[in-house]
């Protein structure tokens, strides 16, 4: 299998849902729950969201006045397209093992970037993901697309 990698630009995180992510240098993913101090941390399947930077960037392109965090993704990250990677396919990061489990959301009617371009790109680029082991990840660490078991065993 061929080994898809990026670089993590930026971790953001919010302490209420509703609110736009701040970024951070480093954070703490606990297993079955997501990143410490996350609105949306908790036990179910949307613990920590993803983005890919090359989407964040054309939408930026388009005049949008967005920051890191602006779309409430946890992660931005180079070299990836997410929306083109199935459910169930995991990613690592040193001891951090996710494993995505939803492709996209509904945007909800109060989007701030939505109503300020009549568009939104986290519905159809964004990601998310479960912890299956965590730790800490840091802005400009790795990630990359494994074929692993989340004891790290092969598949």
């Amino acid at each position: 299998m061929e080994h898809e990698r990026g670089r993590i630009a930026a971790i953001n995180i919010s302490r209420e849902r509703g609110t736009q992510k701040r970024s951070v240098p480093e954070a703490r993913l606990r297993a079955d729950w997501g990143i410490e101090g996350d609105a949306h941390a908790g036990h179910w399947h949307r613990q920590v969201s993803l983005l890919g930077y090359d989407a964040f960037h054309a939408f930026e392109e388009k005049g949008a006045p967005i920051h890191f965090g602006s779309f409430g993704e946890n992660l931005l990250v180079t070299g990836f397209d997410f929306k083109s990677l199935p459910v169930g396919t995991r990613l690592r990061s040193g001891e951090v093992l996710l494993e995505i489990t939803q492709i996209g959301k509904q945007c909800h009617s109060g989007c701030e970037i939505f109503h300020l371009m009549g568009d939104c790109i986290m519905p159809r680029e964004g990601v998310f993901a479960r912890v299956l082991h965590g730790g800490v990840l840091k802005e400009g660490d790795w990630l990359e697309r494994v074929d692993e078991t989340p004891d790290g065993e092969p598949a």
